[in-house]
């Protein structure tokens, strides 16, 4: 993998050559737990060490809110979208896991929603705020009969074919809304996980509720959320750092000026 070169003749990064030798180790050692080979000759196998990566965008809470409010919450397609995103912006919830989402898992006079088997297949019970819980709650009385086809098998989003989501198929929607809102930033169903935590870094929450929301197992998959929470840093820094923006600005750049005509 190290050797390997792509058409273009560029290396494979470190996370492609991640990638490609993970799925190897899992069947090499499935083979030997089930006695098909004599021992795992990818035991030890060292795999690549990954750094840490910022997500590549976050929207601001007006952008996730410019993109929310495009549909058409007067067509029973558009009221589906409009409780999807406000599900997605709320939850931080993983695309499989609103694909897989029940009926039963939502309790929406408590606010809350079961996340069943999800990453790690764990349980988890989160938040659902009260915007994202009333336009829910609009959506399976006015548009989900229209488009439910029988047998149901109780799954809350219904595609217009009366079906379940497919996982393509909901990041497809998502990224449409994003890319016609003019924010522009790319991302579908991930970015709202992403601005939903960073937001709430920002506005106070404890990282170990963000973790509980997500759903990691590990509090450093979410710690990379405080590298991303810049505001908060941004107002210690302007509050703690001795380079201070005089009160009057002409002060600052009456001082500026006098430098550079010392310079010249």
């Amino acid at each position: 993998m190290f050797h390997y070169r792509k058409k273009n003749g560029e290396p494979l990064s470190f996370t492609g050559q991640h990638d490609r030798l993970v799925p190897l180790r899992v069947w090499f050692k499935w083979m030997a737990r089930h006695h098909h080979i004599l021992h795992n000759p990818a035991r030890e196998l060292e795999l690549p060490r990954l750094g840490m990566r910022l997500p590549k965008a976050v929207l601001t809470a007006a952008e996730a809110d410019r993109i929310i409010e495009q549909s058409d919450v007067h067509d029973p397609l558009g009221l589906r979208d409009r409780a999807i995103l406000e599900t997605l912006y709320s939850t931080g919830m993983r695309r499989l896991e609103m694909v897989n989402l029940k009926l039963w898992d939502l309790d929406l006079e408590r606010g809350t929603v079961t996340v069943r088997q999800g990453k790690g297949k764990k349980d988890r019970i989160i938040p659902i705020g009260d915007r994202a819980a009333a336009w829910v709650r609009k959506y399976l009385e006015e548009s989900r009969p229209k488009l439910v086809s029988e047998p149901d098998d109780r799954v809350v989003f219904l595609s217009n074919a009366g079906e379940p989501f497919s996982l393509d198929y909901l990041t497809e929607m998502v990224r449409d809304y994003v890319e016609n809102s003019g924010v522009g930033k790319q991302g579908a169903c991930h970015l709202f996980r992403h601005t939903m935590a960073t937001l709430m870094l920002e506005g106070g929450a404890d990282i170990r509720f963000i973790q509980a929301m997500l759903g990691h197992a590990d509090l450093r998959t979410t710690q990379i959320y405080l590298h991303v929470a810049i505001r908060q840093l941004q107002e210690i820094h302007r509050a703690t750092h001795p380079a201070k923006l005089e009160k009057d600005k002409r002060e600052l750049h009456d001082a500026i000026d006098a430098e550079g005509d010392k310079d010249e």
